[in-house]
């Protein structure tokens, strides 16, 4: 993806106006992200005698122009000393003073009485969004501003009821918060909007006049209320009005919980730059990553270059792959290229956790504090820390200050969860876990912390619940599809349990054979050259034996043995391949592990590499197979794993044979 001069100066344009409406209406994240994005366009190098400093195409203006439709022009100019006082206002956080200016709280309440509750039922289609709630004849009348000053005003007003619901809310995890606390301010926000929208429809029921940024605001209060449809509409028709607006693009997002429901909304959404990046950043929030979007990642650094935005979307595309150490190293360059920057390091955070990497997450730790102590970011970060270093009380306790600066922190409910686990307070950590899939209902971690508490406790069909909602959220890793099967194992259904412990032999080779971005080919061809945990083998291979399968049972064991030298045995591959959806394989071979196994390094002695030898030695006892049993055991003893009982059976092993031999010998003499 190139840009040619004029295609640049009019995202620079646009970006710039971005950032100064976004400021208007003090939508400050938003600002962020676009003049961060227009700050990482490089600058065309001119000489200062050059003729190009005169090129308009190159160089835009630095004055955005005034608001073209003129009623509304006309309206900003005579309301634009009381919008800088409500402004001023909303910037010292005087939410309610700073909507008074334009919407006195008597005029609100008589809208609200005027209006009747809505019986708009919850649909996707238009013909819902432009349903009325009261009848033409009873619509209030409004006050005469811009919408931007209404705007300002009402979106002052939904962040007084979220300052008060925090207010109103007991102590993070205390014996009274049951997070129950809502906005007050909601439903007044919403009759208002409804009452703007309805006078503004035409014959056709069309909304006219629209800038896009009421109906950001209509989207998040109905996200809020729950009406998740009728809020993707309107959030959908304002991205088409002002496609710049970030957060708008974000609340789409967090209404998104499968790849399907992406697909299926990206047709609906306008063809720009900024629904490209949205596309990536949704992908990597459903938890994606192939090489497609490392493509398109790519096209858009190479318009953005620097971009911390881009970067951290780089960092997270290979720690969703399991590639921690490219993950680290991004993050890292990020850090230096931004070192003031505190989004997003509590990600960073838990990447350094994961690789066990105490000396850089303490200096990270140190770094987040001397900048904002006070960030949620930060407080997560030095909670991750204290975690690692095994001091779990006051981890808790940072998680617990995160969340007291922004009860929407998803991080430091998860996290707190975890540490709940460690500290075996199974009541909070399933509490914790509870509040962080309310706030996102897409975190595969909390999902799995559900079904890891539930297991404590022994409650399987719950555990087993858990465990498929984040197998469901991340299909290809191995490690949800482990929980699932060892949880259907102990509720004693072995053939689910053997089919969810063979999905998590194929997540795994997916994440080995395809973290790089590339084609992973089919999953039969990729499982060859793929190392295969020995715990899960011997798991399969022990459910096998309870459903009295010794075959296939000795097979996986087999198999299990071999992953300590690298190598596989091929009679198993059929079993495995069931999953293989598309029923192909490469080259014509079996899908079976064996044909590039040499070519990997082997995990070497393994308590379960062992215990699948002992139960090999055993099954050729059983079948009088003494070489091979003899073999295995000499084997077990140089493993030091399972010594004394090998060296017991060696002695059987031996006298048994010792015994045969006598025999022949007495059938065989002719003196006898």
């Amino acid at each position: 993806m190139a840009l040619n001069n004029r295609e640049t100066s009019q995202l620079r344009g646009a970006l710039q106006e971005a950032v100064i409406k976004c400021s208007e209406r003090c939508l400050y994240q938003s600002a962020k992200w676009a003049a961060e994005l227009l700050n990482a366009i490089p600058e065309p190098e001119t000489d200062p005698d050059s003729s190009l400093l005169s090129d308009s195409s190159i160089f835009p203006p630095t004055i955005i122009a005034q608001n073209s439709e003129p009623q509304e022009a006309l309206l900003e100019a005579k309301e634009f000393n009381k919008y800088l006082m409500a402004k001023s206002f909303f910037e010292c956080r005087e939410f309610d003073r700073c909507a008074a200016v334009f919407l006195p709280e008597t005029l609100l309440s008589g809208i609200v009485n005027a209006t009747e509750p809505s019986q708009n039922p919850k649909g996707k289609g238009k013909a819902k969004a432009t349903a009325a709630s009261f009848s033409a004849s009873s619509a209030p009348k409004l006050p005469d501003i811009s919408q931007r000053s209404l705007f300002l005003a009402l979106y002052a007003k939904y962040l007084s009821g979220e300052k008060h619901k925090d207010e109103e809310s007991e102590m993070v995890m205390g014996p009274q918060d049951l997070g129950l606390c809502v906005n007050k301010q909601l439903l007044t926000i919403s009759r208002y909007l409804e009452a703007w929208f309805e006078q503004r429809r035409d014959e056709h029921g069309e909304d006219v006049d629209g800038q896009g940024w009421l109906e950001y605001l209509y989207g998040i209060v109905l996200a809020k209320q729950k009406n998740e449809d009728l809020a993707i509409y309107w959030l959908v028709r304002s991205v088409h009005l002002f496609p710049m607006n970030w957060g708008c693009w974000l609340e789409i997002t967090s209404l998104i919980s499968r790849v399907e429901d992406l697909n299926r909304l990206m047709q609906r959404l306008p063809q720009n730059i900024v629904s490209f990046m949205f596309h990536i950043h949704a992908s990597l929030e459903l938890y994606q990553h192939d090489g497609n979007l490392a493509s398109s990642l790519n096209q858009l650094l190479t318009i953005f270059p620097g971009s911390s935005f881009l970067m951290t979307c780089d960092a997270l595309l290979s720690y969703h792959a399991k590639d921690f150490v490219a993950a680290e190293q991004a993050f890292s360059q990020l850090l230096s290229l931004h070192p003031h920057r505190l989004d997003s390091l509590d990600h960073y955070s838990n990447i350094l956790y994961v690789i066990n990497s105490r000396p850089k997450l303490a200096f990270l730790a140190h770094v987040c504090s001397s900048i904002d102590k006070f960030r949620p970011e930060s407080c997560v970060v030095i909670g991750n820390y204290y975690s690692l270093i095994s001091l779990h009380e006051k981890a808790v306790q940072y998680f617990r200050r995160a969340l007291t600066l922004d009860r929407s922190c998803l991080s430091a409910w998860t996290l707190m969860g975890h540490e709940y686990v460690e500290l075996k307070n199974t009541h909070a950590a399933i509490e914790s876990y509870r509040r962080a899939v309310d706030v996102n209902r897409r975190d595969y971690r909390a999902w799995y912390g559900l079904g890891q508490t539930y297991e404590v406790l022994e409650m399987h069909a719950y555990a087993l619940w858990y465990y498929k909602k984040a197998a469901g959220l991340r299909p290809w890793d191995g490690k949800m599809w482990m929980a699932v099967g060892s949880c259907l194992q102990k509720m004693n259904r072995n053939l689910d349990g053997i089919k969810a412990l063979k999905r998590a032999i194929l997540a795994e080779s997916y994440y080995d054979t395809g973290s790089s971005f590339g084609s992973a080919g089919s999953m039969a061809g990729g499982l060859r050259g793929a190392h295969m945990d020995p715990d899960i083998l011997l798991q399969i291979a022990q459910m096998y034996q309870d459903l009295e399968e010794e075959e296939e049972a000795k097979a996986y064991m087999e198999l299990c043995v071999a992953q300590e030298e690298g190598t596989a045995s091929s009679n198993v591959g059929e079993s495995i391949a069931i999953h293989n959806d598309d029923g192909s394989d490469d080259g014509g071979d079996h899908a079976g592990p064996s044909a590039n196994g040499g070519s990997r390094e082997g995990t070497g002695v393994t308590q379960a590499t062992s215990k699948a030898r002992m139960w090999l030695a055993k099954f050729a006892m059983r079948n009088e197979d003494y070489d091979t049993a003899n073999r295995l055991l000499n084997e077990l003893c140089q493993d030091g794993v399972e010594v004394e009982e090998a060296k017991a059976l060696i002695r059987d092993v031996r006298s048994t044979l010792e015994a045969g031999r006598t025999t022949r010998g007495l059938l065989l003499d002719p003196n006898e």
